[in-house]
């Protein structure tokens, strides 16, 4: 059984992508950034960005009967790889005692340039 979940995001529709999908016990999370009503917030601020998408993050997930406790591993893209420090922090407060796999690389641009940060995220529930 296959559940999707909307963020009612206009993309959504233009590109074809869902914001998570849940198959059986594994939850998979597409790239979110940290975007509310079409707008970029905390611009200029990869610490507050990063905290607003596991916002998101965790709140897709309790959607989908899950936890941040399942979240096996996430994937971070950086517009700016002299970030990592502050957008660690951020990913350290909700994941220091989870410890998911993570990987976190430079991009060369995002969609907009105002973000600074994007994360997807698998969880699988136990």
């Amino acid at each position: 059984m296959k559940t999707k979940l909307s963020s009612s995001a206009i993309w959504e529709d233009i590109i074809g992508y869902s914001r998570a999908i849940k198959v059986g016990n594994t939850i998979e999370i597409a790239g979110t950034a940290a975007v509310k009503n079409g707008e970029v917030v905390h611009t200029g601020d990869p610490y507050h960005q990063t905290k607003y998408i596991l916002q998101i993050i965790e709140h897709a997930l309790k959607q989908l009967d899950a936890s941040m406790d399942d979240v096996v591993r996430t994937r971070i893209y950086l517009k700016h790889i002299n970030d990592w420090e502050e957008v660690g922090r951020a990913h350290g407060e909700f994941f220091s005692k989870i410890k998911p796999v993570s990987t976190m690389l430079a991009v060369s641009s995002m969609i907009n340039p105002e973000m600074l940060v994007e994360i997807e995220a698998t969880a699988i529930i136990s």
